[in-house]
């Protein structure tokens, strides 16, 4: 019976096979190590086809209508936009490099920083957005599919609805958002090197289909209607000023500040550190460009119409043509899927991998995803623009004092010089104090803390908070330059962490080289010293 026991445990075992992890500790899995040399294959276009599949998707006509909402034209909204994501990118830049380095993710990372067990809160507040961002989309998505599914059999749009109003969705929506939730799933739980090929595809199909409607809106309005020349501007309960632009600014921030500490889960596989300046003008070029059509077309549904429309499901719903219906609507499926892929499953599961490594990889926690996509209900949270500003505005809140603390610790005071095999080791030169880097903490709560009034009244209109609303309209802009501040000086002037300085970078090993550790010296300059299996595991252990 024993014997039995035995054979059987391992089949059901929780555990992650530890052999799967190169460093073999409770800090490692497969999917954390550094990534293999033969799998960092993406270049400079690989990126833009990523970042194609990030930005042209639903999530971006959400936040360009938040700014308009705030009263701004469309004139006044795209220098919002561009400069909203040029800063991001600088940002999105710098972390990204970060991961492109030392070929590790998010969670990995930032073990340097907060320390092994300090990088759970941190993985948590960006898993946390990730999980949002991936249940809304999938209600975005079943609406689309809804749209393909009455182009093909137009009787659909009869479909009888069982549901009461209450329920907050129909029978035929939760019909379609299930339809999709089962292929957007199956999509997700495969291997990121795979669904690169998703991103090329999307890079291909989706950005003409932005461009067509772009041309339709154009063409149907005469150049543009009101919306877009100006003589119609959006009415607003906030106030046009100078703050109502940086509420506006921090709204089109907050669409990638989750992915602006995350990057290096992308940045892991670039096959050549992200050299180059593609990284930073991917962002603004393609967001700007892709805002003009969300732009454009809610012109002319107003042109057409009679009325304002930013949610594209109920634009396509109008078309006369029901190829156009279909084809639209499939592209947008598509976008939508590469969306949630990239800045949602993918890092959520991968980020949460960080926190048990033993018990937890992308696969385990991608399935988790998928069933909170159904649970939570998000078609109760897509209600309208007010709700989606004060989210946005929320998170990055957060978002910006922990970008902050990152850059400033690994560009200013680390100097870009880690230990790769350290940041797997218990009890290593990460280990700070019982796990937690109480400096790093210190500098990213003294930099949410004066946004706590503002993030209130978000919430609470009513709120009475005096003037501290007025710093929470740049909110991540203020916490990222504080925090960084903060931590700079802690870390110089009061508690310097001297056993995490270290004078050479260990990096993982180079193609062609399995068996070497690479060190990176002072003047930057790269040498390889070639070690013993014996020395690299008590260097581990």
């Amino acid at each position: 019976m024993s014997v039995l026991k035995a054979k059987l445990a391992p089949h059901f075992s929780l555990r992650v096979p530890t052999q799967s992890g190169k460093y073999g500790s409770r800090w490692s899995n497969k999917d954390l190590d550094p990534v293999p040399p033969e799998e960092r294959t993406w270049g400079g276009i690989d990126y833009w086809a990523y970042w194609c599949s990030d930005m042209l998707a639903p999530p971006l006509a959400a936040t360009v209508s938040s700014v308009m909402a705030l009263g701004f034209t469309a004139r006044e909204t795209i220098p919002i936009v561009f400069f909203g994501f040029a800063i991001c990118s600088v940002v999105i830049t710098l972390t990204g490099k970060m991961g492109a380095t030392y070929n590790v993710p998010f969670p990995v990372i930032v073990r340097s920083m907060f320390g092994m067990y300090g990088s759970f809160p941190a993985i948590c507040i960006r898993a946390f957005v990730a999980l949002m961002w991936t249940a809304i989309l999938t209600v975005q998505a079943g609406n689309f599919l809804q749209r393909c599914l009455e182009a093909i059999w137009p009787s659909f749009i009869n479909f009888p609805n069982h549901l009461p109003e209450s329920a907050g969705v129909t029978s035929a929506e939760l019909l379609c958002i299930f339809l999709y939730w089962f292929g957007q799933t199956a999509l997700a739980l495969m291997p990121i090197s795979k669904l690169r090929v998703l991103f090329w595809v999307k890079g291909v199909i989706v950005p003409p289909t932005f461009l067509a409607l772009f041309l339709w809106a154009v063409i149907v309005t005469k150049g543009g209607g009101e919306l877009v020349t100006g003589h119609y501007k959006i009415t607003s309960t906030y106030m046009n000023t100078a703050y109502s632009a940086l509420t506006g600014l921090n709204v089109i921030i907050g669409l990638f500040s989750s992915l602006a500490v995350n990057m290096p889960d992308f940045g892991r596989f670039s096959k050549n550190r992200l050299r180059g300046g593609h990284q930073f003008l991917a962002l603004p070029i393609i967001g700007t460009l892709g805002a003009l059509t969300p732009i454009f077309v809610t012109s002319a549904h107003s042109y057409i119409w009679g009325e304002f429309e930013w949610y594209m499901p109920a634009v396509i719903a109008k078309f006369d043509s029901r190829a156009a219906k279909f084809f639209v609507s499939a592209s947008f499926i598509l976008a939508t899927i590469g969306n949630q892929v990239a800045a949602g499953t993918y890092p959520f599961s991968n980020d949460i991998t960080g926190m048990l490594p033993n018990y937890i990889n992308i696969r385990r926690a991608t399935i988790f995803i998928s069933i909170f996509c159904i649970v939570s209900t998000p078609w109760n949270i897509i209600k309208n623009s007010t709700g989606l500003l004060a989210f946005l505005s929320g998170y990055s809140c957060l978002m910006g004092p922990l970008a902050g603390t990152m850059v400033c610790d690994y560009y200013i005071i680390k100097k870009g010089k880690l230990n790769v095999d350290q940041l797997y080791t218990d009890r290593g030169i990460y280990w700070y104090n019982g796990g937690w880097n109480w400096r790093a903490f210190a500098s990213f709560i003294l930099g949410f803390a004066p946004l706590l009034p503002g993030f209130a009244k978000s919430i609470q209109r009513d709120l009475n908070v005096g003037g501290a609303w007025k710093i929470y309209t740049f909110a991540w802009i203020f916490g990222f330059f504080l925090s960084f501040s903060i931590h700079y000086v802690i870390n110089t002037y009061i508690s310097k962490p001297t056993e995490s300085i270290i004078e050479e970078a260990v990096l993982p090993p180079q193609l062609g080289d399995e068996s070497s550790q690479i060190i990176e010296g002072e003047d930057g300059n790269v040498k390889e010293e070639y070690i013993t299996k014996e020395k690299e595991i008590s260097n581990i252990v």
